[in-house]
C-alpha cells in the first residue's frame, strides 16, 4: 500500500494509479461470473428437443469476444494487461516460486503492502510507510497462513522497516546481497501484492541512479509495472540476491515513468 507521506508527495504519481480501475475490473469478473453460473443451472434443466443451430453459437461466441475486447480497453491499459500476463509466465519457473514463496501480504487497518522475509526465523523486512503507525501487524505467507508480527526497528529515512513474526518455525527466506551492484539495464525481478492480486512476480531493468529532493542518497531507478501495493517488494538479481526494496514509483522526465527502491547499502548502512 502506498500511503502519501509528505516527505514523498513529489514523488509517488497518483494519476498513474487511473489507468487501472479495478473496481471496474472486479465488477467486470464478477459479472462475468454470475452469468457463468447462470448458465451452469441453465444446463441442469430439461433442454428443449429442438437442437440449437450451431450457427447460431458460433455468431454469439463471436459478439461475445467482440464485447469483451470492447471493455478491456477501459478497464485495463494494455501495460496492466501485460503484467498480469508475464506474471502467469514467470510464475511457472521454479525460482521465481520459491521467491514467492518467502514474499509476505502485510496487512494493517489502513490496507496492505508487501513484505519479505529475509530470515529462517521469520524477520521480515518492508517499507516504513507501509506499517508506519502501528506496533504489531499481520504477515500473511503464501504457504505457512497468517502470523503476527511485531514491528522491531523502523529507518523512516530510508523508508524501511524490520518485522518480526510471533512464531517458533522456519520460514522460506530470501537471501540479501552484499551491496546493489547491479549494472543499468540488466534485468532483475520483483514479487509483491499490486492492487488487489497477491503474489504477483514481474521483471524490470535497472536505470540508474536518482537523488530524490528530499532524500539525502542516491535509490535505483526501476523500468518496470510497478502499482499501488508493491511497496515493500523485493528487488531480486537473475541469481536470486536482493539487491534492494522497492518503495514509490516516478514520472521521469527522459524515463518516463519508473519504480524506485531502495538498494541493500543503506539498510546496512543504518543497522
Amino acid at each position: 500500500m502506498d500511503k502519501e507521506n509528505d516527505h514523498k508527495q513529489d514523488v509517488i504519481d497518483d494519476d498513474l494509479y487511473e489507468e487501472l480501475d479495478e473496481e471496474e475490473l472486479y465488477e467486470l469478473v464478477e459479472e462475468e461470473r454470475q452469468k457463468a453460473l447462470a448458465r451452469a443451472r441453465e444446463e441442469k434443466e430439461p433442454k428443449p428437443k429442438r437442437p440449437f443451430p450451431k450457427w447460431a453459437f458460433w455468431l454469439i461466441a463471436i459478439v461475445m469476444v467482440f464485447n469483451v475486447a470492447a471493455l478491456l480497453p477501459r478497464t485495463f491499459s494494455i501495460p496492466a494487461i501485460d503484467f498480469l500476463i508475464t506474471s502467469a509466465q514467470l510464475s511457472t519457473q521454479e525460482d521465481i516460486q520459491a521467491y514467492k514463496e518467502a514474499v509476505v501480504v502485510v496487512e494493517t487497518e489502513d490496507g496492505k503492502g508487501t513484505g519479505f522475509a529475509f530470515r529462517e526465523d521469520g524477520t521480515i523486512l518492508t517499507n516504513h510507510h507501509v506499517i508506519e503507525g502501528e506496533e504489531t501487524v499481520t504477515v500473511a505467507f503464501p504457504e505457512q497462513g497468517l502470523f503476527h508480527a511485531e514491528v522491531q526497528e523502523t529507518y523512516p529515512s530510508i523508508d524501511l522497516a524490520v518485522l518480526k513474526t510471533e512464531a517458533d518455525t522456519s520460514f522460506p527466506h530470501l537471501e540479501l546481497a552484499n551491496e546493489a551492484d547491479a549494472d543499468a539495464e540488466e534485468p532483475v525481478y520483483f514479487v509483491g501484492n499490486p492492487l488487489r492480486f497477491d503474489g504477483i512476480a514481474n521483471e524490470g531493468t535497472i536505470v540508474g541512479p536518482i537523488l530524490l529532493d528530499d532524500w539525502e542518497e542516491e535509490v535505483l531507478m526501476l523500468e518496470a509495472p510497478v502499482y499501488r501495493g508493491n511497496s515493500g517488494s523485493p528487488v531480486i538479481t537473475p541469481d536470486g540476491k536482493v539487491i534492494g526494496v522497492i518503495f514509490a514509483t516516478l514520472n521521469h522526465d527522459e524515463h518516463g515513468r519508473v519504480g524506485l527502491f531502495v538498494p541493500i547499502d543503506l539498510f546496512y548502512e543504518l543497522r
